[in-house]
């Protein structure tokens, strides 16, 4: 219960999925209905408050996901006002995730299923993904959770919105990630807050390190040895202890805390576990996940 939330009082749940074609928005929509939401795909906007009214009607109802996206006519016309007006509901807690994908991965994902895109009739997919990621900007933003699902295989986005979503009672009202990444690999497009580690010496280059991880022992003894890694770490808990309340009395509901060095594989992947290590030490339910850990 958060501090919102009087006590004794029901909260119904509403997740509104939206996002590029090809995303994995339906899969994650099953997802959602394996963990006991009352899901409903593509539903027309102008329904979507009837829909939330009378589902909080229902006692047998209490968390429900809906997917809602361009196939719908009027959907980026009457959105952003149903959308509002569904958040200013009393005992409602509504969150938007927006999934998305890079354009590699939306071409292959088109191309093995050989499934039309929705902005691509008669012109190239380049050109529909492009039209679609320039109209659901609006929608982006307004997002309480990206998911980008580029890297994602099925069993991953899959456990993805396990992680997220699987009720756990008694549970804070935020999810915290701490993800390690490698910048040569890309930024991770989904988080909030970003530091880098590559001002510290690389274990990558010390004979014996270069075949471990920032999981070993060995490369968080030797970084550990460094007074710079001990400082950053430090403050980066004490800007974390100070934020995740502001945070709190926002309501946000997810905050991804990312972490790169050059490769993924050594000094973030070190840092990463270190600050979930201290969060979890101070109460804080944390999960901690490392991208690029097993590429080159």
């Amino acid at each position: 219960m958060s501090a919102h939330e009087p006590a004794g009082e029901r909260t119904f749940e509403i997740v509104v999925i939206t996002g590029l074609s090809g995303s994995g928005k339906t899969l994650a929509i099953r997802a959602f209905e394996d963990l006991g939401y009352f899901c409903v795909d593509n539903l027309p906007v102008a329904l979507i408050p009837v829909f939330a009214d009378l589902c909080s009607r229902r006692p047998d109802v209490s968390r429900t996901a809906l997917v809602v996206d361009i196939r719908e006519g009027t959907f980026l016309k009457e959105f952003p006002a149903m959308f509002d007006a569904l958040r200013r509901g009393e005992g409602r807690r509504v969150r938007l995730i927006f999934f998305e994908a890079d354009d590699d991965a939306l071409i292959r994902r088109f191309s093995e299923t050989r499934r039309p895109h929705p902005l691509a009739a008669g012109k190239p997919l380049e050109e529909g993904i492009r039209r679609e990621r320039e109209a659901l900007q609006p929608l982006r933003e307004r997002a309480d959770l990206l998911v980008d699902s580029s890297r994602f295989n099925v069993h991953e986005l899959r456990r993805y919105i396990q992680d997220h979503f699987a009720p756990r009672p008694g549970a804070q009202p935020m999810n915290i990630s701490i993800v390690s990444f490698g910048y040569k690999h890309g930024l991770p497009q989904e988080s909030d807050l970003m530091f880098d580690t590559r001002f510290l010496p690389n274990p990558f280059f010390v004979n014996g390190l270069r075949g471990k991880s920032g999981l070993d022992s060995e490369v968080r003894a030797y970084l550990e040895a460094i007074p710079e890694y001990l400082e950053f770490h430090r403050r980066i808990v004490d800007l974390m202890i100070f934020l995740i309340p502001q945070y709190l009395r926002e309501r946000k509901s997810y905050l991804t805390v990312a972490v790169g060095c050059t490769g993924g594989r050594h000094r973030s992947v070190a840092m990463a576990e270190a600050i979930s290590a201290s969060l979890r030490a101070g109460g804080y339910a944390v999960k901690a996940s490392h991208r690029d850990l097993e590429k080159e």
